[in-house]
């Protein structure tokens, strides 16, 4: 990687990982690339910024001939809880834009890298200890343009060479950037909540389990996969990566460890429920550990202990 863009700079991930590969590669060799949300002043005074439209294919292609861009991490869509109120919206993002990324890579000869997520799996899918390769069958719309994704980018590398690669997210915990309409956005919530208030409402019930991973390590594992050696992939779209699988209950009890007289209940909401419960409680990441060496760095309550100091830092209010 020389020139790297990343489309949907402003968002969850996109945020922290544009200031990781400015870090690792040079401010000036990463662009970041937004569409409405205002970059930060970190953003926006740490190297070059576009505004980019993933659906204007000329003004995408402009972009990237101007800079010279030999990789596009393309990290634009909408969160799984937003795109069933808004479906068409989340396919045309999703689809027709990552249609346009694909065919921008193709003729200016760009790695890509896709972000798929525990949302392609569905009902169907065995949920514990979701093999590498099974079943495929997700119930909403988030889901569908995930699995749409991965065969897409896997057909651009069958068809006509081009290196793309992509893994399968897990629930995203972040203490710099809040999430933005998906359905494990409550372990992030909730930490927010407790140090503020000392209490949390939660909309997912007690004994939903799902997939999470802690920011560094999300960050880290795409890097990590862009640098592989591409003689060693044999998935490519998508990896299964996972970091540890929990509750509410269980996410609350060890955030009570440290805050004794913090309290959950429950207001549970019924969409949110329904696309949890066709997710996997945990994934088998044993492909992305054999093929490029995957190993998380955060452990669940190494990342509850992370979370509390930095929001708590964040929010300039102690906890202890």
């Amino acid at each position: 990687m020389k020139n790297i863009l990343i489309i949907g700079a402003t968002g969850q991930i996109g945020s922290e990982l544009t200031m990781e590969l400015r870090r690792r590669y040079g401010n000036d060799h990463v662009v970041a690339g937004y569409r409405n949300s205002k970059p930060s002043d970190a953003l926006a005074d740490s190297g070059p910024l576009e505004r980019v439209d993933i659906t204007n294919a000329q003004r995408l292609n402009e972009i990237v001939k101007r800079h010279g861009i030999d990789t596009i991490y393309n990290l634009a869509a909408l969160l799984s809880a937003i795109a069933e109120d808004r479906p068409q919206a989340a396919w045309h993002i999703g689809i027709n834009g990552l249609y346009n990324v694909l065919e921008t890579a193709r003729e200016n000869g760009c790695a890509v890298f896709f972000p798929s997520s525990i949302g392609s799996f569905g009902p169907s899918t065995p949920r514990v200890n979701t093999p590498q390769e099974t079943i495929q069958r997700p119930t909403t719309m988030y889901g569908v343009t995930k699995v749409t994704g991965e065969l897409l980018s896997d057909y651009y590398h069958r068809r006509f060479g081009l290196d793309t690669r992509g893994v399968r997210y897990p629930g995203i915990i972040s203490s710099v950037t809040l999430p933005g309409g998906g359905t494990t956005d409550y372990a992030v919530e909730i930490f927010y909540a407790a140090i503020k208030h000392k209490k949390f409402v939660c909309p997912l019930p007690r004994g939903a389990f799902l997939d999470m991973m802690y920011m560094p390590d999300a960050l880290n594992c795409a890097i990590d996969l862009m640098e592989a050696d591409p003689s060693k992939l044999i998935h490519r779209n998508a990896f299964n990566v996972s970091a540890m699988s929990f509750d509410p209950e269980i996410l609350a009890a060890e955030i009570k460890r440290h805050m004794p007289d913090f309290e959950m209940t429950y207001n549970i909401d019924p969409k949110k429920q329904a696309i949890a419960a066709s997710w996997p409680n945990n994934m088998d990441d044993s492909a992305a550990r054999s093929e490029w060496g995957w190993k998380p760095e955060y452990n669940f309550k190494e990342m509850v202990s992370d979370m509390m100091e930095k929001v708590s830092a964040k929010l300039a209010i102690a906890y202890k």
